[in-house]
């Protein structure tokens, strides 16, 4: 008898992908050959903020390496348990700028929705580490208050899709969401920011697309890798993905000691992202938040890896440095102690 022919394989959702996710570090590091390393690893830091990390991510780290980029941003070391001054649980001034339920409003023009407290992915130097999801998450209630706050302000023309990440929601979530936003007729730009396309790909699905495609606003997508091995063939196709719906295609970088904190490194991830259809936007100096001081790059070296970049680079594949300071009416250039210009791109 000739046996059957097999089925072919379905991809599985990205929802059963993100359930398979590593949450145990001792996984994570057998499945880098890296057993040797466990000492390094904190029980506590991972009960204080938990290890969640996609397997098609942790596929991109490097076996044996206990200093691969990608694993130093999501394992939970001794390192986050020791004090830092300066360094608080709300880094950005995020409860002071609080507008509604769920709504942020510190810049003119824009508000920010916290649509979600989850994540994909753990990061390590997530500046809402500690903020209260459960109390301040726009979702809550079908969007009722984060609505009325903005139905209830004409000077906001942008909504700012945040969390957590907004892209963990299901696409009729954030259908619900975008129909009611539809009918306030000074919303008239949608910006989302999530690091679901670069950590989970699958997530940019025919269903997503089609509810991107069918926006009626000008759409910018503001994604999130720190260095260029965040890329891959998956990553790639969801990016065009993105942009065949429409979307504006930005890269936002945190500058993290260890992960890319060299100009060949910037450069490398500038080069990468672009090759996907990314530009780069913002690199982030690090926000000072409680158990992320040992990602802090000081000021000084953050300005020389600057002004290298821009020697090197073309003008559109240099981010802004900036630092995000509670009170500011923008996020803050970084400028030199001295008053020295910081060097502009050509």
């Amino acid at each position: 008898m000739i046996p059957a022919a097999p089925l072919p394989t379905q991809p599985r959702r990205w929802q059963q992908l993100w359930r398979d996710a590593v949450r145990d570090p001792r996984e994570l590091l057998d499945l880098l050959d890296l057993q040797a390393h466990a000492p390094a690893m904190s029980p506590e830091a991972a009960a204080q903020f938990p290890l969640r990390v996609p397997r098609s991510f942790v596929a991109r780290m490097r076996r044996g390496d206990p200093h691969d980029p990608l694993l130093r941003q999501v394992l939970p070391l001794d390192e986050e348990l020791r004090p830092a001054p300066g360094f608080g649980l709300d880094a950005v001034g995020d409860g002071a700028a609080k507008a509604g339920h769920g709504v942020i409003r510190k810049y003119t023009g824009r508000a920010l929705l916290v649509a979600t407290g989850s994540c994909a992915i753990n990061c390590r130097y997530c500046f809402r580490r500690h903020f209260p999801y459960a109390d301040e998450t726009a979702a809550a209630g079908g969007w009722g208050a984060a609505l009325a706050a903005i139905r209830d302000d004409p000077s906001i023309e942008e909504v700012l899709l945040s969390g957590g990440d907004p892209l963990s929601l299901s696409t009729a979530k954030l259908v619900e969401l975008t129909d009611a936003l539809r009918g306030i007729p000074h919303v008239r730009r949608l910006r989302i920011h999530t690091r679901l396309p670069i950590v989970l790909p699958e997530r940019v699905d025919a269903e997503l697309e089609a509810w991107l495609a069918a926006l009626p606003w000008p759409l910018v997508v503001v994604v999130h890798a720190n260095h260029a091995n965040e890329f891959d063939g998956e990553v790639d196709a969801a990016m065009r993905r993105l942009r065949a719906a429409g979307a504006l295609l930005l890269n936002q970088a945190v500058l993290l000691k260890g992960v890319n904190d060299r100009v060949e490194t910037l450069a490398a991830l500038a080069e990468r992202g672009l090759a996907a259809g990314v530009l780069p936007y913002y690199l982030h100096q690090l926000d000072r938040v409680a158990g992320a001081a040992h990602f802090e790059v000081d000021d000084a070296t953050a300005l020389a890896l600057h002004a290298a970049l821009v020697a090197r680079q073309s003008g559109y594949l240099v981010p802004r440095l900036v630092r995000e300071v509670a009170g500011d009416a923008s996020k803050r250039a970084l400028a030199h102690p001295d008053g020295r210009a910081v060097p502009t791109v050509a």
